[in-house]
């Protein structure tokens, strides 16, 4: 990774400003509290975002409500460009986060965006979810977080070493492992008690497989009385169906004797209406015998019939012209009536609109009157003709009728008598008839008698029957007693089947378990006779591999920035030990330079054993130095050429406000701050 621009906008002392870094040694110079490392948190912020315990407003400029750091890399030949924001609302978090890679912008969230730059720089995944030591410890670090992991406890310091380098897997195996084993006891415990009645559910199944053995034996024996009773009892059906069958033919038989009756009995009906149909033809043939005809007094009466009828249409047609002289002449008087009470009411004459005179008016209404009495004369003359004429009607039409009724008889009879031959045929026919009919009685009578004898043969059948009926029964509850107690054995049987199956099954279960326990309990004693001494085994060869290389990379760092007259190494703890002639030398005993150039080259051992160790990391190209020649001597300060010569990387930040560092270095940019806001300088 190279850093190839950065840009602040309201971030901590910084209104805007942008930053160019180029390759090889830079340094950021200017007064402490210039501005300068803020520089570098900003670089942190925008490759990762605020860190845990990290507040917003360690960043955001006072009374700005957003800040924005645009970070310029390149990785690879890649041109990265990252974008992180910061925005003030009840407290100061992460707004926007985007990613340019080349060209090919993209929005991601906080999260998104650090797992992707994790992902470009190389960093391994369980580097994810910790903070920036990684980063810290081969890019950048504070110096006096340096000076603090070598005054830690070697406990704390041990752990972040670990964490460092990766290593602290092996301690959490360890624990996760005394967790398992814990769970691995625990479960053997459990699957020990579910099995401690294993032999007793094997007892029990032998025990249920000899009820089950008894009770087949049982059903056996039950299955066969069951066949018995069942052929006893179809034989018993069959028999009772022989005897239904008879019942059936004597039911039929009856049924024949009452459809034979009837038809007896119709026979002697129709014999019966024979002889009352013949009695009245003998009659009626002796009366017509009997009877004289006179074909001229029909003649007589169809023309007095004619007569009167034409008698009776002109009496019609003379009541019809004196009802219309009457309707014609009632019209008038009323026609009359009106117009003299209108002359009587008149005043002007409506032709030549003069007053009409009294007299003249009397003497019209005079006329009228004379009009009215005669017309109304006439009119009673002709009701009296009226009347007349209606009873005469009447009395035509008496006649008339009289002579039609008579006609209608002699009609009659005249039809009674040519009938005469047509009847005694049909007596002749009726004889026949009756002879018929008495043959006929006689057979069917013969066929009760039949019948009758055949039904009280079958009879009988009605008492074997009930007999039979009664033993079937008897042999049906014995089969069905049977039956119950064999469906009863059945369901114990089932029962019985079920249980066993159960215990099987319980059986396979437990020996399941009991397998799952031999194996648990395997396992656990090889985790914790062989599993953890290699783990302890792996985790020391590794940290005494890491110690040597880390050893001798920090004695001969030291040695570069102090005399040749201490020695320096590391303990199994990784403190640095500082020997003088075979004399150990407290930490805090040595003079300020002197602790500035063990953290110093602790800082750059560290760097180099990770970059070894992890050689896929892409940020192998850089090293940033914050302050790292506080409280050195002149001697101490030309022996940082030497340093700085050594560390072959293609760019070097240095923050210093050692003027004297500048002539180290290729390129300078400066840094100064007034009124509270940083100014870069050319």
């Amino acid at each position: 990774m190279i850093i190839k621009k950065i840009k602040l906008k309201n971030i901590r002392s910084y209104e805007s400003a942008e930053v160019i870094f180029p390759e090889g040694s830079t340094v950021l110079a200017g007064d402490i509290g210039s501005g300068k490392t803020s520089i570098l948190l900003a670089i942190e912020f925008a490759l990762f975002g605020l860190q845990p315990g990290q507040k917003g407003s360690s960043l955001l400029k006072n009374g700005k409500d957003e800040g924005l750091v645009t970070l310029e890399i390149e990785v690879e030949g890649k041109n990265i460009i990252i974008e992180r924001g910061l925005k003030r609302g009840k407290s100061i978090n992460q707004s926007s986060a985007k990613i340019n890679i080349e060209g090919e912008k993209q929005e991601m969230s906080v999260t998104e965006l650090k797992n992707k730059v994790l992902e470009l720089l190389n960093y391994p995944k369980e580097f994810a979810k910790k903070t920036n030591l990684l980063y810290r410890f081969t890019v950048y670090t504070p110096q006096e977080e340096m000076k603090q992991i070598i005054l830690e406890t070697s406990e704390i310091r041990l752990d972040t070493l670990r964490h460092i380098f990766g290593i602290d897997k092996y301690k959490r195996i360890k624990e996760n492992t005394e967790i398992f084993t814990i769970k691995l006891r625990e479960m053997a415990r459990e699957y020990e008690g579910q099995i401690k009645d294993l032999e007793d559910t094997k007892n029990k199944l032998e025990n249920k497989k000899q009820d089950l053995k008894k009770l087949e034996e049982n059903l056996f024996k039950l299955s066969q009385e069951v066949e018995k009773r069942k052929e006893a009892r179809i034989q018993g059906e069959k028999e009772i169906e022989e005897a239904d069958k008879k019942i059936k033919e004597k039911d039929k038989y009856e049924q024949e004797v009452e459809k034979t009756k009837i038809m007896w009995s119709g026979k002697r009906e129709i014999l019966a209406n024979i002889e009352k149909e013949k009695i009245l033809l003998e009659k009626q043939v002796e009366e017509a015998k009997k009877t004289t005809f006179e074909q001229d007094k029909i003649f007589q009466l169809e023309t007095r019939i004619k007569e009167k009828g034409e008698e009776i249409e002109n009496k019609n047609k003379s009541y019809m012209d004196i009802f219309s002289k009457i309707k014609s002449l009632n019209s008038k008087i009323y026609e009359d009536e009106k117009l003299k009470s209108q002359i009587s009411s008149l005043q002007l004459c409506p032709t030549c609109l003069q007053n009409v005179d009294e007299d003249y008016k009397k003497n019209i209404k005079r006329k009228f009157e004379e009009d009215i009495a005669k017309n109304k004369k006439e009119t009673l003359l002709l009701n009296t003709d009226k009347e007349k004429t209606i009873q005469e009607m009447d009395k035509l039409n008496q006649e008339f009728i009289s002579s039609k009724k008579e006609l209608d008889e002699l009609k009659l009879l005249k039809i009674k008598l040519e009938n005469i031959k047509e009847k005694e045929i049909k007596l002749e026919d009726l004889e026949k008839q009756k002879n018929s009919a008495l043959k006929d009685i006689q057979l069917l009578e013969k066929q009760i008698e039949t019948l009758k004898e055949s039904f009280f043969l079958l009879k009988k059948y009605e008492n074997i029957y009930k007999q039979k009926k009664s033993a079937l029964d008897e042999l049906l509850a014995l089969e069905k007693n049977k039956e119950i107690e064999s469906a009863s054995v059945k369901k114990e049987k089932e029962l019985t089947l079920t249980i066993i199956k159960e215990l099987d099954k319980e059986i396979e279960d437990k020996e399941k378990i009991k397998s799952k326990m031999i194996k648990i309990t395997e396992l656990e004693d090889w985790l914790s006779d062989n599993f953890i001494s290699i783990i302890n085994l792996t985790e020391r060869n590794i940290m005494l591999k890491l110690r040597e290389e880390f050893s001798k990379l920090f004695n001969e760092w030291f040695n570069i920035l102090v005399p040749e007259i201490f020695n320096v190494r590391l303990d199994e703890d990784f403190t640095p030990i500082i020997e003088q002639q075979n004399y150990s030398l407290d930490y805090s005993f040595l003079s300020g330079g002197e602790r500035t150039a063990v953290a110093l080259a602790y800082r750059l051992a560290l760097n180099q054993v990770i970059n070894s160790l992890l050689s896929r990391i892409k940020t192998r190209d850089i090293v940033i130095l914050d302050e790292p020649t506080d409280g050195f001597s002149e001697q101490q300060l030309d022996k940082m050429r030497d340093i700085l010569n050594e560390l072959k990387v293609k760019q070097l930040i240095i923050v210093s406000h050692e003027s004297k560092i500048e002539s180290f270095v290729e390129n300078i940019i400066k840094f100064k701050k007034e009124d509270g806001i940083t100014r870069v300088e050319a």
